[in-house]
C-alpha cells in the first residue's frame, strides 16, 4: 500500500513539472486540486511499461464541457501508453496550450496489471468581468478603453495581461510620459469564476527636449533641419503650437524625413550613423544624430531606353530635367507620376497605354554625377469596356454617370479619370475624401474602371426664431435641397421628404421681422437641361416688404412709410469647350419692381415712386478649384456684366426726367470682377488669395448714376440689425462695422455729411492662410488667419487703388451639410472710418450660410 501511495505521488509530481514548464501564472491565485486515493496495483517507475487505458475522466471543471477537454490531450480508451513517457507531458500541453485552463495535473487513480485509469485535475481560467484603472481621470479611463481591447466574458491569459500592460503604457509614451509605470493585476471572484482586472498607472511627467544637436552636420543650415522635424522640437521660449515632448514613434517619423530632405537637395548618400537619447535626470532629455551627408549630385546624363511611341526628345521634354540639376529623386518622382496632365506617365496613358511602365536606374555614377536610364515599357493601347458604379443610393446612376468623363469605347485617360474625381466631388452628394476609382485590367486588353462614391448629406435648413416684445416674430426659415428631383414629385414613395436623386437645386426661404420686415423667395435650377449637356436652367422669384413706423421700437399704429420689391430671374448657363472646359457662361434676364411710399431707402431724397428694372446679365467664369468645401488647389475666376435698356440714348437731348420719380425707368451698367486662387503652402497649410473689383456707371454723361445696385462695404457682409438692403452689393471687410466703411459723396453738403448711398466702384484685396482641423464631411472645420484691404469711392474723381482700409485677423470655418458655411472671425482695423470707428479698433463677424467676397 505504501508502495502503490508513492507511486502516485511521483506521477503527479511528473506531470505537474511538466505543466509547470509551458504555463506562468500571473496574478491569478493557484488552487490545488486533490487527488481521488489510490488502491490498487504498484507501478514500478525505475522500469517504464505500457499500459492500455481503461478509464480517462476530467474533473474541476465549472463551465467547460469535460468532454471537449478532453478530446484535446489526444488520448482515447484503448490507447496504449508507456508510464512514465512522453505522452502525459504531451496532453498535459495540449490542454495548457487552449489558453482555457490555468492548472492540469494528471493522476492515476486505478491500476490492475496493463490497465490504467487516468483522471485530469483542472483549474479553470477566470473570465472578464470589469477593467478599473487607477491614477488617472475617467476621460482618460475611456481613451484607454480604445487601447486595451478586451471585452467582457473573455477568458483571461497572462498574453492578455501582458498586451493590456503594454498598450497602457505605449498609450503614454505616446502622449510622453517616458517614464510611466503600469501594473496590472487580477482579482478573482470564486463563486462566478469571473476576475477584475486592475491596472494601477503612474504617469510622472511629461519629458521634454532639452536640446537637439546635429554632429557631423556641414552642408545644411542647422536651422533647416529642425524645420523638417516638425513633431520633434526642443524646448524654447514662446513655444506654443509644436510642444518638446519627447514621442519615440514621432521621432523615427522625423528621422526619416531629415534624411528625405537632404536627398531632396542631391545627397543621395545621407544617413543618420547613430542617434542616441541622453537621460537628463528623468524630466528632461538630449538628442544626438549623428549625420553623414555624403556628396552632393547632380544630373549629367539621361538615356530612354524602351520607348517607341515617342522620341526620346519629346520625352525629355516633358521630364524637363536637365544636365546639371541637382539631383532629386523625390522631384524625379512627381515629374513621371505626380503631376495628372503634365507629367510622364500621363503623355502615355491618356493615350490609352494602361500598361505602361517606367522605371529610373542609376546607370553610372562618376564623381558628383550620376548618369540616369528611364525604363519604359509601353505595353498595348487600352480601351475602357465598362463604368462600374457603387455606393449611389440616393442620387440616380444617369445623375452620376453625366459627370464621369471615361466613357465606354473611348482610349484609356489618367487625366479623364483625375477629372472625373474633381466632377464628382464638386457635385456636393458625396463624401470627396471617400470617392473611389479603380481601373480593372480584362484579359482582352480592355479595361474597366469602377467608381466608388459614398453619399453624404446635404440639405441645408436655415432655422432661427425668437419673439421680440416690440416687435413681434423675428426669425428665418430656409431650406435648401440641392439633389432634388422635380419629376417624382407625383411618386409618393419617393417623398423622404422631398423627392431626390436627380441633382436638381431647390431653395425656399422665409424671413421675418415682426410687421416691420418680411421677404419669402423661391429659386430651382435644372444643371442638365435636356439630360444631354451642362446647360443649367435656373428660374427664381422673390418678394420682400419693409415698413417704417415712427419709433424702430414700436411697431403699433399704421406705418409712415413702406417698400416693396418684387423680382424674377431665369437663367441659362453652359459649359465651354474653348480655351479648356473649366469655363463656363452663363445669361440671364430679369426683372424687378421697387415701390416706394414715403420711405428715403437711398438717402438721397428719392421717396416715392415705382421703379421699374430690366436686366440682362451674362457672366464668364473658370473654376478649377479640387474641393468646393476645403480647396487645396485650383482658382475661379468670374467676370459678370448686368446691364439695363439703354432708355437715355433713345431719348431726345430736351428730354426732363419726371421730377416726382427720376428713376422710373432704372438705367445703368454694372461690372464685377472676382478672382480666387488656392495653393497647398507647407504641410497642410493652404493659402488662399483674392481679388475682387466692381464698376457701376451710365451710358452717357447726361444721365447721372443713379442711387441702384451701388457698392457698401464693411463688416461681415451682410445686413446689420434693422438694415435691409434694397438694390445693394453688400462687400465684406472684416475689422470695420457692418455696412459702414463709408465714401464722401461727389455733391456733398458744405458741412461735410457722408453718405450712405453707397460707391459706384470698389476694389478690395484678400490674403488667408488656411489649416483644416477636420475634414469629416459631416462637419468640415478649418482656421485661418488674414490680411485684407479694401474701400468704395461714390464718383470715380475720387477712385483712387491705394486708398484702402487695411485690416487682419484670425477666424474659423465649420461647414456643416444641414446648414451650409458658418463663420467666426475677429478683425483688427488698422485706418479710421472719421465719425465711425477709430484706426486700431478690432471688430467679431459672424456669418451663416455664405463665403466671404
Amino acid at each position: 500500500m505504501k508502495k502503490l501511495l508513492i507511486a502516485s505521488l511521483l506521477l503527479t509530481a511528473f506531470a505537474t513539472h511538466v505543466q509547470a514548464q509551458v504555463r506562468v501564472g500571473v496574478g491569478i491565485p493557484q488552487t490545488p486540486v486533490e487527488a481521488a486515493p489510490v488502491t490498487n496495483d504498484v507501478i514500478d517507475y525505475a522500469n517504464p511499461k505500457e499500459y492500455t487505458i481503461s478509464g480517462l475522466t476530467l474533473k474541476g471543471t465549472r463551465f467547460l464541457d469535460p468532454n471537449s477537454l478532453l478530446s484535446l490531450t489526444g488520448l482515447r480508451k484503448g490507447d496504449k501508453i508507456r508510464l512514465p513517457g512522453e505522452a502525459q507531458g504531451s496532453a498535459i500541453r495540449k490542454l495548457m496550450d487552449s489558453g482555457l485552463l490555468f492548472d492540469v495535473r494528471m493522476m492515476a487513480p486505478k491500476v490492475e496489471g496493463d490497465k490504467i485509469w487516468l483522471q485530469f485535475n483542472v483549474l479553470e481560467r477566470p473570465r472578464l468581468f470589469q477593467i478599473a484603472y487607477s491614477g488617472v481621470r475617467k476621460g482618460e479611463s475611456e481613451s484607454l478603453k480604445e487601447k486595451v481591447k478586451l471585452t467582457r466574458g473573455k477568458i483571461i491569459t497572462n498574453t492578455d495581461i501582458k498586451n493590456a500592460q503594454l498598450a497602457v503604457r505605449r498609450y503614454y509614451i505616446e502622449k510622453g510620459y517616458l517614464n510611466a509605470k503600469v501594473k496590472v493585476t487580477t482579482i478573482p471572484d470564486s463563486t462566478r469564476n469571473n476576475a477584475t482586472m486592475r491596472i494601477f498607472i503612474t504617469k510622472g511627467e511629461k519629458v521634454k527636449i532639452d536640446n537637439i544637436e546635429f554632429a557631423g552636420r556641414e552642408e545644411v543650415a542647422e536651422s533647416a533641419l529642425r524645420s523638417k522635424m516638425k513633431n520633434t522640437k526642443q524646448q524654447r521660449f514662446g513655444r506654443l503650437f509644436s510642444p518638446s515632448k519627447f514621442i519615440p514613434k514621432k521621432f523615427e517619423e522625423d528621422k526619416g524625413k531629415l534624411v528625405d530632405y537632404y536627398n531632396k537637395l542631391g545627397y543621395r548618400d545621407a544617413v543618420i550613423e547613430k542617434d542616441c537619447v541622453i537621460n537628463n535626470g528623468g524630466k528632461t532629455i538630449g538628442l544626438k544624430l549623428n549625420l553623414s551627408e555624403g556628396k552632393k549630385y547632380y544630373y549629367r546624363n539621361i538615356n530612354f531606353e524602351g520607348n517607341f511611341i515617342y522620341t526620346s526628345a519629346q520625352l525629355r521634354s516633358v521630364l524637363n530635367i536637365n544636365k546639371g540639376d541637382v539631383y532629386n529623386p523625390e522631384e524625379l518622382e512627381k515629374k513621371m507620376n505626380g503631376n495628372p496632365g503634365q507629367d510622364l506617365s500621363s503623355q502615355y496613358m491618356d493615350d490609352g497605354y494602361l500598361y505602361y511602365r517606367a522605371e529610373p536606374v542609376e546607370r553610372a555614377v562618376v564623381g558628383d554625377s550620376i548618369d540616369l536610364d528611364i525604363r519604359i515599357t509601353e505595353g498595348k493601347q487600352a480601351t475602357i469596356n465598362r463604368i462600374i458604379l457603387n455606393g449611389n443610393t440616393k442620387t440616380s446612376d444617369h445623375v452620376v454617370m453625366r459627370q464621369i468623363r471615361t466613357l465606354p469605347g473611348q482610349k484609356f485617360s489618367k487625366t479623364a479619370i483625375i477629372r472625373t474625381q474633381r466632377e464628382l466631388s464638386q457635385l456636393g452628394y458625396f463624401d470627396p475624401e471617400k470617392i473611389g476609382i479603380v481601373p480593372v485590367p480584362q484579359p482582352d486588353g480592355t479595361v474597366d474602371i469602377e467608381y466608388t462614391v459614398e453619399e453624404k448629406p446635404n440639405d441645408q435648413i436655415e432655422l432661427s426664431g425668437g419673439w421680440g416684445g416690440y416687435i413681434g416674430f423675428v426669425g428665418t426659415l430656409g431650406l435648401t435641397f440641392n439633389n432634388f428631383s422635380a419629376r417624382n414629385i407625383t411618386n409618393l414613395s419617393a417623398w423622404r421628404p422631398l423627392p431626390a436623386g436627380d441633382g436638381q437645386r431647390l431653395q425656399l426661404r422665409f424671413q421675418a421681422n415682426g410687421r416691420q420686415f418680411q421677404t419669402y423667395s423661391a429659386t430651382f435650377t435644372e444643371p442638365w437641361l435636356g439630360g444631354r449637356k451642362p446647360n443649367a436652367l435656373s428660374v427664381s422669384l422673390s418678394h420682400t416688404i419693409y415698413k417704417q413706423f415712427l419709433s424702430y421700437y414700436s411697431t403699433v399704429g399704421p406705418p409712415i412709410g413702406s417698400y416693396t420689391n418684387t423680382a424674377i430671374t431665369v437663367g441659362l448657363g453652359r459649359q465651354l469647350k474653348k480655351p479648356d472646359d473649366f469655363f463656363s457662361l452663363s445669361n440671364s434676364i430679369s426683372y424687378q419692381q421697387y415701390d416706394l411710399n414715403n420711405i428715403d431707402i437711398f438717402y438721397n431724397g428719392y421717396r416715392n415712386g415705382v421703379s421699374n428694372n430690366f436686366t440682362f446679365n451674362t457672366t464668364l467664369s473658370r473654376n478649377s478649384i479640387d474641393n468646393p468645401q476645403f480647396p487645396r488647389n485650383g482658382s475661379s475666376f468670374t467676370l459678370s456684366g448686368n446691364f439695363t435698356p439703354p432708355y437715355s440714348i433713345f431719348r431726345s437731348k430736351d428730354y426732363q426726367p419726371d421730377a416726382a420719380n427720376p428713376y422710373r425707368w432704372v438705367e445703368y451698367h454694372k461690372w464685377m470682377f472676382d478672382a480666387s486662387w488656392f495653393q497647398t503652402a507647407v504641410g497642410k497649410f493652404v493659402l488662399n488669395a483674392r481679388a475682387h473689383m466692381g464698376f457701376l456707371g451710365s451710358y452717357n454723361s447726361r444721365t447721372p448714376i443713379g442711387p441702384f445696385e451701388r457698392f457698401v462695404l464693411g463688416g461681415s457682409g451682410l445686413a446689420g440689425q434693422g438694415q435691409f438692403a434694397l438694390a445693394q452689393d453688400i462687400i465684406g471687410l472684416r475689422g470695420y462695422p457692418d455696412r459702414q466703411v463709408l465714401t464722401l459723396d461727389n455733391n456733398r453738403t458744405a458741412s461735410g455729411n457722408e453718405t450712405r448711398q453707397g460707391g459706384v466702384v470698389y476694389s478690395k484685396y484678400v490674403a488667408e492662410l488656411r489649416y483644416p482641423v477636420s475634414l469629416n464631411p459631416s462637419a468640415t472645420i478649418f482656421v485661418l488667419g488674414f490680411v485684407e484691404a479694401g474701400n468704395n469711392w461714390a464718383s470715380y474723381k475720387q477712385y483712387n487703388p491705394f486708398d484702402l482700409r487695411r485690416s487682419a485677423g484670425a477666424g474659423a470655418r465649420i461647414f456643416m451639410p444641414a446648414f451650409g458655411l458658418i463663420g467666426i472671425d475677429y478683425g483688427w482695423g488698422f485706418d479710421a472710418i472719421p465719425g465711425i470707428q477709430k484706426a486700431g479698433t478690432g471688430q467679431f463677424h459672424f456669418t451663416i450660410g455664405q463665403q466671404f467676397r
